[in-house]
């Protein structure tokens, strides 16, 4: 019975649970998180890389740096990001703030779509590198963010709405 010692000493519970040919863990906690947490931020920064310059072929103002564009995507990167996290424990919490907060983020998302192809237009929309990237990438790709945060807004419009309703009835049956 020399594998029904090594069968109970495990980290998993219930302690006394067998585990035939169960084999400890060679490297540490901290060694197997730091070699995750490296391979990650490569493959997320190249991926990043390569992502931003075939999307440049979509709209070539990422490929230099239109102002327009980094001040657009800077603000949205800088304010709506925190926003959103903050949106999620809202959510999930289920603060009353939560529907406010959506509202404010969708507004700012659609402010900033809105100036995004706003100004592509203003100068000229001939950024793309051919149509199918012009279709693919510029229209097709950013079309999600108009309509996820127009149907946010409506969501949340009128869950705003019905709770102010609901305070006004409630405050007209105590008087």
């Amino acid at each position: 019975m020399e594998g029904s010692d090594s069968a109970l000493n495990h980290p998993y519970s219930p302690q006394n649970v067998k585990l035939p040919g169960f084999v400890p863990v060679f490297y540490s906690q901290a060694t197997i998180l730091g070699v995750y947490g490296l391979a990650s931020i490569l493959v997320v920064s190249l991926t990043w890389l390569i992502s931003g310059k075939e999307y440049s072929k979509g709209d070539s103002r990422y490929a230099f740096r239109d102002a327009g564009v980094v001040a657009v995507e800077g603000l949205t990167a800088v304010i709506e990001g925190p926003a959103c996290l903050l949106a999620v424990y809202a959510i999930a919490k289920g603060k009353s703030y939560s529907y406010v907060l959506q509202l404010a983020i969708s507004l700012g998302q659609l402010y900033g779509t809105a100036v995004y192809f706003i100004t592509a237009f203003l100068e000229g929309d001939h950024f793309a590198a051919s149509p199918l990237y012009y279709y693919e990438y510029y229209i097709a790709a950013n079309a999600s963010w108009i309509v996820i945060p127009t149907l946010i807004s409506i969501r949340s419009w009128k869950r705003i709405c019905a709770a102010v309703q609901a305070q006004g009835q409630k405050k007209n049956k105590t008087r």
